[in-house]
């Protein structure tokens, strides 16, 4: 039986790492995929996605009008053979898309494995992780460390000396340069 899974953790965790070798390994059995990645997010160009360890493959990119249940049955289409759907950075989808992931496993009964961030740089949901923590069949959270050697479970956002900022939109694109991974004691302080 498919379902929905949601992957989730502060930045630097290892997400589209273990994203792009689950994807992988259906691929190297002989099993089609299809992957999606927000279109705002352009470091590596549109439609790529890149680990911080250098893998990295081409996804179809997607933003608020993208059907993504409408995508997958014409690709299903196309490739009788598709086994797997992942979304990485899951935390910008809409709330209509998570329906749409639903419907993928329910209605197509083919796997979904969403990757993101719970939280943004104040601490708070992003729509995706939202309905993604409530409506998801599997919730799995991956661990990574903040610097004092607690679990990190907060996004800090930081400008170029380091400092923290605390206002500004929700959505900046950004990597290591842009945010660290902190516990909430040290978000707090």
């Amino acid at each position: 039986m498919a379902k929905l899974y949601f992957y989730y953790s502060a930045m630097n965790a290892g997400k589209s790492t273990m994203l792009l070798q689950s994807s992988y390994n259906y691929q190297e059995r002989g099993m089609a995929t299809v992957i999606f990645t927000p279109k705002i997010d352009t470091r590596y160009g549109v439609g790529k996605i890149q680990s911080r360890i250098g893998l990295n493959a081409d996804a179809v990119p997607f933003d608020s009008t993208l059907n993504l249940f409408d995508h997958v049955v014409a690709t299903k289409a196309k490739m009788d053979n598709l086994k797997c759907v992942f979304v990485d950075e899951a935390q910008f989808l809409s709330k209509a898309q998570i329906k749409q992931l639903t419907e993928i496993v329910d209605k197509l009964n083919i796997p979904v494995l969403t990757y993101g961030l719970r939280t943004d740089f104040r601490g708070e949901l992003f729509e995706g992780s939202q309905y993604l923590l409530g409506w998801a069949d599997e919730l799995v959270e991956i661990k990574t460390i903040c610097h004092c050697g607690r679990k990190a479970i907060m996004n800090m956002r930081i400008d170029d000396q380091g400092r923290p900022i605390k206002t500004g939109a929700q959505v900046e694109i950004g990597g290591n340069e842009r945010y660290i991974a902190v516990c909430r004691k040290h978000f707090a302080e």
